[in-house]
């Protein structure tokens, strides 16, 4: 004869107890790891602009007006682990605070880890360029970098650290450490270092010793970039990135002396 088989005994609290804690222990670690994965690899970025070129293809100015058309080149990198889709994207040029230009920025897409080239180009209109001589700019008058008369560092008549009249560390008239007549660091009676204020010169031929020197405007671009991420195809972020650069322009002819971002 067989003997009946017993029922086996429910599990114990203490059994019970162990299993949640294990789960619990389990659940948190997972989301620990989730957490640390997430902010470290998928968490959303801000993409970077780079401007690597600023142009004006076109440019006039006439009876104090200005007209000219704007090109900026860009490259985009997308940082993030998942592709970046942009779109209400701008970009405007500001003169004396006032806005003169802009342009929407295409929709588009940049994959992740990619960098995307750019160019915009678009027709400024006309403004009023503020009066030259009130900007301090034109050669012969003021404190700077063109040549003139005054303060500066460019050939010119008064004090510097070129020989001109008055004291000095080379021979001159006067007051310096070796007899002769002058002021500056070579004997003689050269010009002073020059005058203008600002970047009124272009280093780039023509005018004496070099230099072309003329009266210069300063103005503003703005790039907004506006788009979302999706992480892991699920979830949604938006994001956005800027870049500002001022950028000096030769009133004479329109050329870009520099910017900066």
């Amino acid at each position: 004869m067989s003997k009946p088989h017993g029922r086996r005994p429910p599990p114990s609290g203490r059994t019970n107890l162990a299993s949640c804690i294990v789960a619990t222990i389990f659940l948190i670690f997972v989301v620990i790891v989730a957490l640390i994965v997430y902010f470290t690899v998928f968490k959303p970025k801000e993409p970077k602009i780079a401007v690597n070129a600023v142009q004006l293809p076109s440019f006039a100015i006439s009876n104090g007006t200005a007209n000219f058309t704007f090109s900026q080149y860009v490259a985009v990198r997308n940082p993030n682990k998942a592709s970046f889709s942009h779109y209400d994207s701008t970009l405007q040029l500001i003169y004396s605070g006032n806005q003169v230009g802009f342009m929407f920025i295409p929709a588009g897409k940049i994959e992740a880890g990619q960098t995307q080239y750019m160019a915009a180009t678009f027709a400024v209109q006309s403004f009023p360029v503020a009066d030259q001589r009130a900007m301090g700019v034109e050669m012969g008058t003021g404190t700077g970098m063109s040549p003139g008369t005054g303060t500066g560092m460019l050939p010119g008549t008064g004090t510097g650290m070129v020989p001109g009249t008055g004291t000095g560390m080379v021979p001159g008239t006067g007051t310096g450490m070796v007899p002769g007549t002058g002021t500056g660091m070579v004997p003689g009676m050269l010009p002073g270092m020059g005058t203008g204020t600002g970047m009124g010169s272009t280093f780039t031929g023509g005018g004496a010793n070099g230099y072309r020197v003329g009266p210069t405007m300063e103005i503003e671009s703005k790039m907004e970039m506006v788009g979302r991420v999706r992480v892991l195809h699920v979830f949604t972020h938006h994001v956005n990135a800027r870049a500002a650069c001022k950028v000096a322009v030769a009133v004479s002819d329109g050329s870009v002396l520099g910017f900066h971002c």
